[in-house]
Formats: structure tokens, sequence, C-alpha cells
């Protein structure tokens, strides 16, 4: 008798241990469920993502500058949207486009418009309509550097031309003295590092050269690198890896990658005080933009030479290259899905958590129309 009520008793105390324990999970539930935490958020997010009827693998290719990006939209589209994989390889613009006009991708970025060429050989997949391009990532492009003892660093444009095509060698060269009378210059060489692929980032680099420092940069620009010197690196992963291993290095690459203690150069525009590169200075730039495209076609015009406070404007704009019509039938659904999600108030918020610029609202409108039309 004893041991029964023994027994009787332990099986109350336990069926005790056990409502209690639902209850606190149920409060812990209620308390999650009204955070407005990332977790939640995220929950929101992909909520509101739309996978009509969105199935299959989507193949991608091209600019590296948006791969951070599109990692993030790619989490939360594929959460929502589990009928779907996206394989995006982010192996520079050039290859993109290359991948794009040849039919091996449903969709390509491009840090740089379609040029005529291009365009003319996308008809030949797009089956009665050609590419077209969607500006979707706007950013800063950062100029990384790694000096030891060199805190804050400020470059105008003639000086950046000419460390960059290997004619200012030194760390201690009298221009970059007169542009930072307070910093502690070391007599060190300089090792600077470009792209070694085919870049957008490259083309838009040397766009900002071109228009403000003309005569220190006698190139003609574009996605593969031209200048004498220095030292090449695959995709802006690798720029930004080169320039945080080695003393005396500098590079150009997106400010997503200037992670890990990265510093990065302030831009003396001719403004009242020198512009740091920030999500927030470059959307004051790309604000000046201007769609240039024709008919669905999206492309801007960017003004690098703005001089406007505040205003970063060695930027880029990413465009996801798409056909506007005679997309592939099986690949169109998903498509355009996940394009109509990334150009979504919810996917543009993601950027600017991932140091990446939102697509001002007039064009992003524009972007958001078109992506319905598409066939």
């Amino acid at each position: 008798m004893k041991l029964q009520r023994m027994n009787r008793r332990a099986l109350a105390l336990g069926a005790l241990a056990v409502s209690g324990a639902l209850a606190l999970t149920a409060c812990g539930s209620d308390d999650t469920g009204g955070n407005s935490g990332g977790g939640s958020s995220a929950n929101a997010a992909s909520s509101n993502i739309k996978c009509d009827d969105a199935k299959g693998q989507l193949l991608a290719d091209g600019s590296s500058a948006q791969k951070n990006a599109i990692d993030a939209w790619v989490k939360q589209f594929t959460a929502a949207c589990q009928g779907v994989q996206i394989n995006y390889k982010g192996g520079g613009s050039g290859a993109g486009v290359t991948a794009f006009t040849q039919g091996q991708v449903a969709f390509a970025g491009s840090d740089s418009a379609l040029k005529p060429d291009e365009v003319a050989a996308s008809k030949k997949v797009c089956s009665g309509g050609q590419g077209i391009d969607l500006p979707m990532v706007g950013g800063p492009i950062a100029v990384g550097y790694n000096v030891n003892g060199v805190d804050n660093l400020v470059l105008d444009s003639a000086t950046l031309a000419k460390i960059f095509n290997n004619e200012i060698t030194n760390w201690n060269d009298p221009a970059i003295k007169k542009l930072n009378p307070n910093a502690k210059l070391p007599n060190l060489k300089i090792q600077a590092f470009h792209r070694s692929d085919d870049s957008g980032t490259t083309d838009n680099f040397t766009k900002y050269l071109i228009a403000t420092a003309k005569s220190d940069w006698p190139y003609d620009g574009g996605k593969t690198w031209q200048a004498k010197g220095g030292q090449s690196a695959s995709g802006s992963s690798g720029v930004a890896q080169q320039v945080k291993q080695t003393n005396g290095a500098i590079g150009y690459f997106e400010l997503s990658y200037a992670k890990d203690g990265l510093k990065t150069v302030d831009l003396d525009t001719g403004a009242a005080q020198p512009v740091k590169a920030t999500v927030e200075n470059a959307t004051k730039a790309i604000s000046e933009a201007k769609v240039v495209g024709t008919g669905k076609d999206l492309a801007l015009e960017l003004n690098y030479g703005t001089k406007a406070e505040g205003a970063y404007p060695m930027v880029l704009v990413t465009y996801e290259i798409v056909c506007d019509k005679g997309n592939k039938s099986d690949t169109l659904p998903a498509t355009k899905a996940f394009l109509r999600y990334i150009a979504s108030e919810d996917g543009q918020k993601i950027l600017a958590e991932n140091d990446y610029a939102p697509i001002p609202d007039d064009i992003i409108s524009q972007v958001r129309t078109t992506i319905e039309s598409l066939s």
C-alpha cells in the first residue's frame, strides 16, 4: 500500500512538471511571436512573398558586387517558396552577360548596362524580344586600404588615378601627405589591387576616374582593367582578401566586402568635407541618376562628378538582366516571382541591412511595373 501511494504521488508530481513546462513553452511562444527582432521580421518578410506557380531551379550568374545581397534574398525567398532552388554563381558581370546571351541562365547580374552588341546578341535567346536592364541594387564602391598605423585616410580622384596607374608608388608621397597632414604615413611601397576578371565594378570605378580626373586617367574605361602595373585578384571578395592580408595594399570593392576591420578611404570630392563610403552617402549620389534606357530598358546615367555635401559619388548600380519577351516558359514563373520579391519594399529593405543602397522610389516603381509585364 505504501509503495502504491508513492507511485501515485510521483505520477502527480510528473504531471505537474509537464503542465508547468507546457505553460512555460506557451508563454515563450507568445513572447517570441510578439517580438520585433530579426527572426520575426524575417518571417514577416517571407510571409509577404508571392510564389505563384514558381518551381524548379533557376541558374543565374554575374556581378560579384551584389553577391551578398543575392545570398540574403535567396535565403528569404526559398524559405517561402520551397519548390524553387536558385543558384547564383557571382562570377563577375562579364561572365554573367556572356552566360545570358548564350542562353545558359534565366537572368544575369551586371554592374554595367547592356551594350548595343550585347543587346543584339540577346535577341537570339529572347524569342521575339531582347535583354533589358532592371536596376535593383545600389551602393558605394569602397576603396579599402591596409597601412599599419593609418586609421583615417583621405584621397581625391586625381591621387587615386595616379595610385592605380602606378604613378604614385609610395605611401609617403607628397600628394598623399598634402591630403593627410596629420597622418603618420610610412615609407612603404603601395600594393594596388584591381580585378582580374571582367567586372562592372571596374567599369564604374574607372567611370568615376574618367569623369573627375581625366587628365590623370588616360583610358577609355570598360569592364576590363586597362591601366599599367598593380596586382590582380578575382572578384570583389578576392580583392578585399588581398587588401586585408597585405600591408601597404589598396583596392576597390563594394562596401559590403569591407568587413573584419578593413579600413576605407574618405573621398575629397570638392565638397566642404571629405565624404565617407556609407550607404546613406551613396544613396544621395544615386538619387541624382536619370533613366536613359528606351522602351522597357531602365538603364541609368549616374552623376559621378557630383560635389553635393555628403554625396559619395563613387557608386554603382547593379542591374538584373532578363528578356522583356521570350523568357523560357519553364523558368519564367520563378524568375518573375524572385524579381518581384527583390524589387518589393521588403526586398529593398534587406539591402541597407547588408551595406547596399536601395534603389530610389521613383525608379524602383518603374522596375516593379516592368517585372509584371515580362513574358
